[in-house]
């Protein structure tokens, strides 16, 4: 494995940002270590956010169907790409409206920050997963961004995993109103770095003092360095150890798994908490 240890443990460590799928669990199954290091952080006193693209489900969803898989992350801990959005645009226009294609995952975190979902002259469009894609909805979204309404997108995943395999996720749909009327949304989720900052800024948090863990070279890795995180590779997601060196550039370490991370947790925060100024 790639361990550059000095880089790792540079500076002390006192918040940890993760990624879900591929990290913690696969196919709503827990990932070896995974209940494991969620342990670790809580039992060393330390501030996380798990983080998803799924803009389906709320924070409640998500724990109930983590905890369904043995792994227990409180819901305050869970960081969506539809909190995210939702966030982002309470910051650029509050109290907007806006058109939604999604599910309550989305819908529910624009109610929470006051925004009010409509399809008479919104301020923005947004586009996140859904299940039940439909024509008339995309058509309605098109003739609204034709019309003036900023075009958002919680996150630009073409595809999602399923059982019988991938389905047209939030990007797959975006591209069907950008080639439609050839405007480009505003993407938010992973790979764009503000996730990693709203996520900091949730539980104040400073990015010097931050890993990210993620299974994917080409959004968790990237967001996190350029976020400004250390970051930590699994191979037990999307990215095989032999595609790594392909990418311009590289993770802070290399592990095959979340359980090679456990022990990093209490030596990394031992010092974080001997630190002065990291409360």
């Amino acid at each position: 494995m790639t361990d550059d240890r000095a880089r790792m443990t540079n500076d002390p460590v006192d918040c940890w940002l993760t990624d879900m799928d591929g990290v913690l669990v696969h196919e709503n199954h827990a990932l070896p270590g995974a209940s494991d290091f969620i342990t670790a952080l809580l039992e060393n006193g330390q501030r996380f956010q798990v983080l998803t693209n799924n803009s389906i489900y709320t924070p409640r969803d998500l724990r109930a169907r983590l905890l369904a898989g043995g792994i227990d992350v409180p819901e305050q801990n869970i960081w969506t790409s539809a909190l995210a959005t939702a966030e982002f645009l309470r910051t650029q226009r509050d109290g907007g409206s806006a058109y939604v294609i999604g599910e309550a995952g989305l819908t529910t975190a624009l109610h929470d920050v006051g925004y009010v979902l409509t399809d008479r002259d919104p301020d923005y469009v947004v586009v996140g997963e859904t299940r039940t894609y439909s024509f008339e909805a995309i058509t309605k979204a098109i003739r609204l961004v034709e019309g003036g309404a900023r075009l958002i997108a919680t996150n630009p995943d073409p595809t999602g995993p399923s059982q019988e395999g991938p389905l047209p996720a939030t990007g797959a749909v975006a591209a069907l109103i950008t080639k439609a009327i050839n405007v480009e949304p505003y993407f938010v989720g992973k790979p764009n770095p503000l996730m990693m900052r709203s996520a900091l800024n949730r539980i104040d948090a400073h990015s010097e003092y931050t890993v990210m863990i993620g299974d994917r070279m080409d959004t968790d890795i990237v967001s996190g360095l350029e976020a400004g995180l250390r970051t930590i590779l699994v191979l037990t997601g999307s990215t095989r150890e032999d595609q790594v060196d392909r990418y311009p550039f590289r993770p802070t370490r290399v592990c095959e798994s979340i359980a090679e991370v456990v022990p990093l947790v209490a030596e990394l925060s031992a010092g974080s908490q001997a630190a002065p100024g990291l409360d």
